[in-house]
């Protein structure tokens, strides 16, 4: 089954000598940052020397690299889906395709603002960072520019895919609305034939064995020769 993307809010208080970090939801990269912190007193004091800059860094590029997993989940949905759908299940797909569409669009919607939020904090965080730090942050706004790219990617694969889909469910109708059509029409000629010997009137032959067989022989030769002609045609 295909899960939902959970998103949660990280809201963020920097000054020169403290952070403060106040998510709606555990976020998990930021608490095991912490949790590290708390438990190595060297990186505690080699994260916290260099300044609130640093720590800010650190959570950001935690957050960010927490993401990239998420991407490739989306992207073994993608391949999942691909395979149900021409092994024959391309009906029961059809919501695991909606599900996917709504994470990335739910996805996209969290990383668009951020872009530009990156890109202001940038210039804002250098009166918090060391000269020598200040390129780290590049390597963040890098990163949601690719995280950007991949599910500008998966939007154009699973729209993709959900047009195949409709193609394949389409054809299928198709076929079955083409083999309901060459039933319909070899036995309309059939109920014609027996509608006319079951009228009440006198016919040749009538109440003998031998027009019994002649009818059936009729029929016969009537729905031989109409699905010769649709093999003929190609449409069985």
């Amino acid at each position: 089954a295909v899960q939902r993307l959970n998103a949660a809010e990280l809201d963020l208080f920097i000054g020169h000598d403290y952070i403060v970090t106040i998510p709606n939801r555990e976020l998990l990269p930021v608490t095991r940052l912490f949790r590290r912190c708390e438990e190595d007193e060297h990186l505690r004091e080699q994260l916290f020397a260099r300044g609130s800059g640093r720590l800010l860094y650190e959570v950001l590029d935690d957050l960010f690299d927490y993401c990239f997993p998420i991407l490739d989940k989306i992207a073994h949905k993608l391949d999942t889906i691909e395979d149900e759908m021409f092994e024959g299940a391309s009906e029961e797909v059809v919501r695991d395709i909606s599900n996917v569409k709504q994470e990335i669009i739910s996805y996209r919607k969290i990383i668009k603002p951020e872009r530009s939020t990156l890109r202001v904090l940038e210039r804002r965080v250098e009166a918090f960072l060391p000269e020598e730090l200040e390129l780290y942050f590049d390597d963040i706004v890098d990163a949601a520019e690719r995280i950007w790219d991949l599910l500008d990617n998966y939007k154009e694969v699973v729209d993709g895919l959900e047009s195949t889909n409709e193609s394949v469910i389409s054809h299928r109708q198709n076929d079955v609305l083409r083999l309901l059509t060459v039933i319909s029409v070899t036995i309309l000629p059939l109920t014609l034939v027996t509608g006319l010997f079951g009228m009440n009137v006198l016919f040749p032959g009538e109440g003998t064995r031998e027009a019994f067989w002649v009818i059936v022989a009729a029929l016969a030769v009537v729905a031989g020769g109409a699905l010769g002609f649709f093999r003929f045609k190609r449409w069985l």
